[in-house]
């Protein structure tokens, strides 16, 4: 019998004919730049190998994105309805369009993401107008809301249809239950809508000791941007529809904004490792847990001042601006504001105290210098 390399030889390439998988990074290292650097929680790895093998129907027509709607229906209510995306960009932009005319707009905190850290995908790609709002702590109140909730009549102005929140917000501050139930009720009674950017929903949850739906389909949250991959996922959120009648052609806008994965199913399958038990709020306790140690120890660090509440997995921070460059050759993290010398330091569900320890034992040194 011929062999089959010969009748069918490998085409040339210019690597070699065998090579073999390398790891390209030291695994023990890891900073507090973003949740996103992360890897992939264990349980979730597990779940994509579980769902791979044999065929199923592609564009979320399989067993997987199917039992993900009663898995949400538990933690959201029976009118829940999932639409699995690629990223949270991909998420809110596909919410938001499903959520307003081609006339309409969507008011925000001026520090939200959808303003100031998605490229302007918001408004190049879903075709809204943005209305912000400053707040002192990143959260909206009715009367930050009223500031840009006027003119629905007017022809020459955007017209808000829209209030959009983050839980937790940008700058690490969480809402309380009754915070968003008076917003979604002075919306509602303007004839708007609500959207949650959730990207960082867990964390809020496990801060405030309750389960996710209080704040969203209890308090009538129309749609949701629900994150998981700040939460352990490899890639994938989902929109969450909590009121059908909000939205419009979910299914088209999903395909139209790019958002449509052909094998959904490994989408799913991560989502419902996080969803099915308590992996998601395990792995946002232990996120907010690790920023907690590291708030206390900061505290104790003479000329570091906290900027913001630390409710979630984030510490907003003021120093000199030498020593945070000199920190940022040890560990990985961002300026938030670098003229003032502001920081944000992110906490992720694999932080060790260890990690965090020897930040601070860092972060004292280099005050000291």
């Amino acid at each position: 019998m011929a062999d089959p390399q010969a009748v069918n030889p490998a085409p040339a390439t210019g690597l070699p004919a065998k090579t073999d998988a390398r790891r390209h990074h030291d695994p023990s290292v890891r900073g507090f730049a973003s949740d996103n650097y992360a890897g992939v929680h264990p349980e979730v790895l597990a779940a994509v190998a579980l769902a791979n093998g044999g065929h199923q129907v592609a564009y979320g027509e399989d067993e997987y994105t199917d039992h993900l709607q009663r898995i949400m229906h538990s933690h959201f209510g029976p009118t829940a309805e999932a639409f699995p995306v690629f990223n949270g960009t991909g998420a809110n932009v596909t919410a938001l369009q499903a959520l307003t005319d081609r006339w309409g707009a969507v008011i925000c905190a001026e520090s939200a993401h959808i303003n100031v850290d998605e490229g302007g995908a918001p408004e190049r790609m879903g075709g809204l107008k943005l209305l912000t709002v400053p707040t002192p702590d990143g959260k909206l109140t009715p009367e930050l809301i009223d500031r840009q909730a006027w003119g629905w009549e007017d022809e020459h102005r955007a017209m808000p249809q829209v209030v959009s929140i983050t839980q937790n917000t940008e700058l690490g501050t969480v809402y309380t239950v009754d915070e968003i139930r008076a917003i979604v009720e002075h919306a509602h009674g303007k004839g708007m809508k609500v959207h949650l950017d959730g990207a960082r929903i867990a964390n809020a949850a496990a801060s405030l000791n309750v389960p996710m739906r209080a704040f969203t389909n209890a308090v009538g949250v129309d749609v949701i941007s629900y994150g998981g991959t700040k939460n352990g996922m490899m890639f994938g959120e989902a929109v969450v529809v909590l009121n059908p009648d909000a939205v419009s052609h979910m299914k088209h806008l999903r395909k139209l904004s790019m958002q449509l994965a052909s094998k959904m199913r490994f989408v799913s399958a991560q989502l419902e490792a996080l969803l099915a038990k308590d992996l998601w709020l395990r792995n946002a306790q232990h996120a907010n847990a690790m920023a907690q140690r590291l708030a206390a120890g900061v505290r104790e660090v003479d000329g570091v001042e906290i900027l913001y509440p630390v409710q979630a997995n984030a510490v907003f921070a003021r120093l000199p601006h030498e020593v945070s460059t000199r920190l940022q050759k040890r560990f990985r993290f961002y300026f938030w504001d670098e003229a003032a010398g502001d920081v944000r330091w992110m906490c992720s569900f694999d932080t060790t105290e260890d990690d965090v320890d020897a930040f601070l034992r860092g972060l004292k040194e280099e005050m000291a210098r």
